[in-house]
């Protein structure tokens, strides 16, 4: 008798009130097969996984999990299938690195019960795998954003789940990182005959690692095949709204693409049709990526600044099309930038202000949004005062919206709850992530 297929996804559609984020997708992924998520930004990609891990309802169709319905399964038998590795997670506390990769083996302990000495040791061969095993005392806090990505993977690889589920998690790594653990992983696929899916943005590195390629586009499947059949110069322009050239890596013969230009305007923004938002998300040095994609991703229209040209997110909202404020390197930010940035925050139903160190330089950005009023409107994310260099004055200005009335939050998740929930209203929302 054949085992249950690991994932089976069955005419899935999922909505947001009256927008639909996914219509009639079916998939299959099996045992010993890595298959990548691709498609532009909106595409998808993270709500078919978050349906797959039982975080979404469907609103038509169902998730299968090695033959049963994901609906019927408590957390403790799902987390014994499906183990999950975000895009990032921002600790808190400097939880020490092998009690942390401990918690993967929740699901394995009875009730009532701590780790035993199986667990122990399957934590310890996670930390291996992912190459953290002479970092066990360490502290996660200490840990670079690669080793923390491996970090999330040992952990899920703690849970000795058969399927693995992974939402871009080389987004905001360097080359050498993202084939590092691409490279784990496939290895753990090959070695131990785990199912992989993950969402990836990088198509070239789904060409080099994966088995499949699934491509999504405005919530519907539109490929899906082996890379050397899916990627292709038709496929690029019609989804991506890109000219590309195709090669072949004479090595592993396996298709690499070479953008050449965007042939739509504005494509690369998303979907025609997002309504919700507009956003403006203020962040600089990379903070307000994680949170940029997220947004796009979930089909709000965002805007951004004041960012400092060629810093890291001024870099993500070019590659994903949001208007931005921007200001030269190194400099404090003008008063045309100031006029910009006031413009985009008086559009805005929602601001978000992202983890970002602030300094004499863009305590402006913070000053900016206080101005719009209504502080009972903003929310906090995680709130650090050790990101003031400004001798006080932006920790004095935090205190003075949350003593009028702010809120924090903790998680991406709930941000884009409270975003999409302010939205409708028409009331403007003031949503600071500081983590």
């Amino acid at each position: 008798m054949s085992s249950p297929i690991p994932l089976e996804v069955d005419g899935l559609s999922v909505r947001f009130g009256p927008r639909r984020a996914l219509s009639r997708v079916s998939l299959c992924a099996s045992a010993g097969e890595l298959v990548a998520l691709a498609g532009p930004n909106g595409s998808g990609k993270s709500t078919l996984l978050r349906a797959c891990l039982g975080l979404l309802a469907p609103a038509e169709g169902r998730v299968r999990l090695f033959g049963t319905d994901g609906t019927l399964l408590s957390i403790r038998e799902r987390a014994r299938r499906v183990a999950w590795v975000p895009q990032e997670e921002a600790p808190r506390d400097n939880v020490r690195l092998l009690d942390y990769v401990l918690f993967g083996r929740f699901a394995h302990l009875p009730p009532f019960t701590g780790e035993s000495e199986v667990d122990r040791n399957a934590a310890a061969r996670a930390l291996a795998e992912a190459g953290l095993a002479d970092r066990s005392d360490a502290g996660i806090l200490e840990l670079s954003g690669g080793e923390k990505q491996r970090l999330a993977l040992a952990r899920a690889l703690a849970q000795e789940a058969p399927l693995l589920l992974l939402d871009e998690p080389t987004a905001h790594l360097d080359i050498a990182h993202q084939l590092d653990l691409f490279e784990r992983v496939r290895r753990q696929v090959r070695e131990r005959g785990l199912c992989a899916v993950a969402a990836m943005h990088d198509l070239n590195l789904a060409a080099r690692f994966a088995d499949r390629i699934v491509v999504l586009s405005h919530g519907q499947l539109v490929s899906d095949g082996p890379p050397e059949t899916v990627l292709s110069v038709p496929l690029l322009r019609e989804v991506w709204g890109v000219e590309t050239e195709l090669r072949r890596d004479p090595t592993t013969h396996r298709p690499y693409l070479l953008p050449l230009r965007s042939v739509a305007q504005g494509i690369l923004a998303g979907p025609a049709d997002r309504r919700l938002g507009p956003v403006h998300v203020v962040g600089g040095g990379g903070s307000a990526s994680p949170i940029l994609r997220r947004l796009v991703e979930e089909g709000f229209h965002v805007t951004a600044g004041a960012l400092p040209l060629l810093d890291t997110d001024a870099e993500t909202a070019d590659e994903l099309g949001i208007p931005y404020s921007a200001e030269v390197p190194f400099a404090p930010i003008g008063e045309v930038a100031q006029a910009r940035t006031r413009e985009l925050l008086s559009a805005a139903r929602v601001v978000v202000i992202a983890p970002v160190p602030t300094g004499p330089g863009n305590l402006v950005n913070l000053e900016l949004v206080e101005a719009i009023g209504h502080p009972e409107r903003v929310v906090w994310y995680a709130r650090r005062e050790e990101l003031d260099y400004t001798g006080g004055k932006a920790n004095e200005l935090s205190r003075r919206l949350l003593a009028g009335g702010a809120k924090e939050l903790n998680d991406l998740d709930a941000l884009v709850a409270a975003s999409r929930q302010a939205i409708p209203t028409g009331s403007p929302l003031a949503v600071a992530a500081r983590g």
